[in-house]
């Protein structure tokens, strides 16, 4: 009886072990690359005005990109977003500026998001405080879009925020 206890108690901690391992092999394995499909000039609406992104390749530890948001030919918002990498896989860093280059967030603050998962084309990060998830998806050759998500009741709900068409 004991050797029976005493092999299910060391397969289990072993089970244990290569979960961990594969868990820690997959956010190990998680980089700039996940989120490089988001490469190009894009443009679409939103709230009544055009919107426009524009995304570098990834680069040493980082892809950077802005967004531009237009109503009636004056700019409403611009948007900078920082793909960095990290020892735990790439996170987003977000700052938002009024026309004439006012930031939004204090000097020495930004949104961070951190990484949770991808696959093709699509990848999922957490904004620090976890209120909210973002997920940028391209779907097709030419279309990105850019979900946001919140908690409703207990669930993860996403909704399209942003819905770009590639600029050729």
């Amino acid at each position: 009886m004991k050797n029976s206890t005493r092999t299910i108690s060391l397969l289990s901690l072993l089970f244990a072990c290569l979960l961990f391992s594969k868990n820690t092999l997959a956010q190990s394995k998680a980089n700039l690359n996940d989120v490089a499909f988001m490469h190009g000039h894009w443009q679409g609406t939103f709230n009544g005005g055009p919107i426009e992104a524009f995304w570098a390749k990834p680069a040493g530890d980082n892809l950077t990109g802005f967004m531009r948001w237009m109503k009636d030919d004056k700019v409403v918002m611009y948007e900078m977003l920082i793909f960095e990498q990290t020892d735990k896989g790439p996170i987003v860093l977000v700052k938002h500026f009024k026309p004439g280059l006012v930031g939004v967030e204090d000097k020495e603050v930004s949104d961070r998001y951190g990484f949770i998962e991808s696959k093709k084309d699509w990848a999922l990060f957490e904004k620090q405080d976890g209120s909210i998830r973002i997920i940028y998806e391209k779907r097709g050759a030419d279309v990105l879009v850019i979900q946001r998500g919140k908690q409703e009741n207990g669930k993860w709900v996403f909704a399209d925020l942003f819905m770009f068409n590639r600029v050729k």
